[in-house]
């Protein structure tokens, strides 16, 4: 009998170490390492070397001011402080103002990149919106402020060069191509593409629906200055439509026009968008109706501002309509 609890005694012992050893060596699906996270290499393009103070330095910027018809020389933030209190309005979610503040940067960036210098005199850049950005240091406010210092020395790459950071005001439901929207001449950026835009109900119903009556003169006036012979007419027709259903062609009378560049001679203020809806001429009456304020490419402000209300951070927003890009810090 002795013998036998010996045994036995062996045998539990034996059972238990095995137990304990799988027990150590056994993990529980929530013990697994999480995977580790792969950092992509990002290669930084060069900050050019008029306006470098060193690497991961900020620049400084050679600021030309229509107002005041002289140039300032500025730190490279305080300059982007101004451009986002010209082109959004100051009470936009912090958010949507971040994510303006990125494309502000990557605009002067890219600009100096390309063209290495503004057309006035010997400044890097310019308050001029016909060349570069809307600036308005009359509208900073410490939401302005914050929303740049939280994204300092951040930009938009695509394949580690500077994208053209495109923005409007209303995308009318969807954004549009840069050859649709704005009748780009070169290829088709790998950046941009035709996305659904949730614009906010705030926005003015002027810029989601608009309403807008030329004359038949004005029509034959920007007809002219996209190089097109001037003629009478009693109708325009949408000829062609892009991907996002924006009127790439427009046909007045006999004589075909591209819509972007027809929309910009003949006022993009009142003629908001190339979404139309319809073209109706009656009398000496050119009355056109659509959807959507600005040329449609890139980010929609009104899109943003509803995409922050809702959660989303500034890097959500940008990738949303914005596609293989990556945000890189180029200074601290």
């Amino acid at each position: 009998m002795q013998k036998y609890r010996k045994i036995s005694l062996i045998l539990i012992i034996v059972l238990l170490t095995v137990s304990l050893t799988a027990c150590k060596t056994a993990k529980r699906p929530q013990d697994k390492e999480p995977p580790k996270k792969v950092e992509k290499n990002t290669k930084k393009p060069a900050i050019p070397k008029s306006i470098s103070q060193g690497e991961g330095k900020e620049p400084k910027l050679k600021v030309f001011l229509t107002d005041s018809g002289r140039t300032d020389e500025m730190k490279f933030e305080d300059y982007v402080v101004g451009v986002l209190a010209g082109e959004m309005s100051n009470d936009f979610p912090k958010e949507a103002l971040a994510a303006q503040a990125i494309l502000a940067r990557t605009f002067v960036m890219d600009f100096i990149t390309e063209k290495g210098h503004s057309r006035h005199g010997k400044a890097h850049i310019s308050t001029d919106i016909e060349e570069a950005q809307a600036w308005n240091a009359k509208e900073v406010n410490d939401r302005v402020i914050d929303a740049v210092a939280s994204t300092r020395g951040q930009v938009l790459l695509c394949n580690g060069r500077y994208v053209k950071s495109w923005f409007h005001a209303h995308a009318g439901g969807k954004t549009a191509t840069a050859k649709e929207g704005l009748g780009f001449e070169k290829k088709e950026p790998p950046y941009i593409h035709v996305v659904e835009s949730q614009d906010s109900p705030k926005a003015p119903k002027e810029d989601a629906n608009w309403t807008a009556t030329f004359s038949k003169e004005e029509i034959q006036e920007a007809m002219q200055k996209v190089g097109k012979k001037p003629v009478d007419f009693t109708s325009i027709e949408i000829a062609n439509k892009g991907p996002s259903g924006r009127a790439t062609e427009l046909k007045i009378g006999n004589q075909k026009v591209q819509a972007p560049a027809f929309r910009v001679a003949l006022d993009s203020t009142k003629m908001k968008s190339t979404m139309l809806e319809s073209v109706n001429v009656e009398g000496d009456k050119v009355t056109m109706k659509g959807k959507g304020f600005g040329h449609g490419v890139g980010m929609s402000q009104w899109g943003a501002n509803q995409m922050a209300k809702d959660g989303k951070k500034a890097e959500d927003i940008i990738k949303h309509y914005f596609k293989n890009v990556e945000i890189v810090k180029l200074w601290d």
